[in-house]
């Protein structure tokens, strides 16, 4: 008995070990460390050009033919795997006699596709480490603006058109909600103007209501206190009297209602903070100087000269 829980080792050691491992595969060091083997193993394979060896492997074959398969529905024939085959060896001898000639320098589009790839090995590095439910919930706290719902209002209107009542439409709104404040929320049917716009309206959200009564109706809606008439509020179509039935407030969600989104955000401001970590480690590296004399000035002119003689 003894033996065997010695075997399966002290309570909590695999979570322990699984902390350990997510912490240590969102150290920026390891990220690093990474980058520089890679780039180990770039400079080998440059080195290694002059050995006149190419080597095509069964793995590279499984892959060219699998990229056949799936934009073509069927596996390639002898002769397109060959020409397949081929095409990589000619790719492998262009890339290793560009490079030997220097061609890859100062080519704004390969530099950025570099940058990309070194940025790729960092992000990946997020992605195998995901977040776990206590650092999604504390992110969701940390960020509540992005989350929280708005209130929402269910109201009934009733309008009014300046075009059909000209400069009386004010003095009109203003006896109607006289008559209505006695009435609740029961209208006739013939009360106010006919319009496209709708007399009742379901709980909606502030931005939905200004989709269509207009952003300053909104804003002048979302005060208003629910149970009692209201108005005149003012719209692009004209006035409008509104009885607010119901609000509710907006409120921050539980994780489990956004934890997709959640988790998308707070990976990418991940990816975000591990580039720009991985950034200011290789900074640390290097002076930066910004030269701003124009070209052909004699400053410019006595810088250049003093770097050719540097050389």
């Amino acid at each position: 008995m003894d033996a065997a829980r010695s075997m399966r080792g002290p309570k909590g050691a695999v979570p322990r070990a699984h902390t350990m491992i997510r912490r240590w595969l969102r150290e920026p060091l390891v990220h690093f460390l990474a980058l520089g083997a890679l780039l180990f193993l770039a400079s080998q394979w440059r080195g290694g050009g002059a050995s006149g060896r190419i080597v095509i492997t069964s793995g590279q074959i499984d892959s060219l033919t699998a990229g056949f398969t799936r934009t073509w529905q069927r596996a390639p024939t002898e002769g397109e795997l060959k020409g397949l085959v081929d095409d990589h060896v000619r790719n492998e001898l262009a890339a290793r006699e560009a490079v030997a000639m220097g061609l890859d320098r100062d080519d704004a589009v390969i530099r950025r596709r570099l940058r990309q790839k070194l940025e790729f090995l960092v992000e990946d590095s997020v992605d195998a480490a995901p977040m776990t439910d206590q650092e999604l919930q504390a992110w969701l706290e940390r960020h509540p603006e992005q989350f929280r719902t708005e209130p929402e209002v269910a109201f009934r209107q009733v309008y009014l058109s300046p075009d059909r009542r000209g400069e009386s439409a004010e003095r009109d709104a203003k006896r109607l909600l006289a008559t209505l404040s006695t009435a609740n929320a029961d209208l006739p049917a013939d009360v106010g103007d006919a319009s496209m716009l709708p007399v009742e309206v379901e709980l909606s959200t502030r931005r939905d209501i200004a989709s269509q009564f207009g952003d300053s109706f909104a804003d002048q809606l979302v005060a208003i206190e629910p149970g009692r008439w209201a108005g005149p509020l003012r719209s692009s179509y004209g006035l409008h009297l509104v009885f607010v039935r119901a609000r509710r407030e907006g409120r921050l969600p539980a994780l489990a209602e956004v934890r997709a989104v959640v988790e998308r955000e707070a990976a990418s401001a991940q990816r975000r903070q591990r580039i720009d970590e991985m950034y200011e480690k290789m900074l640390s590296r290097y002076k930066v100087v910004v030269d701003r004399r124009r070209p052909g000035s004699q400053d410019a002119q006595a810088a250049e000269a003093a770097q050719a003689g540097a050389r």
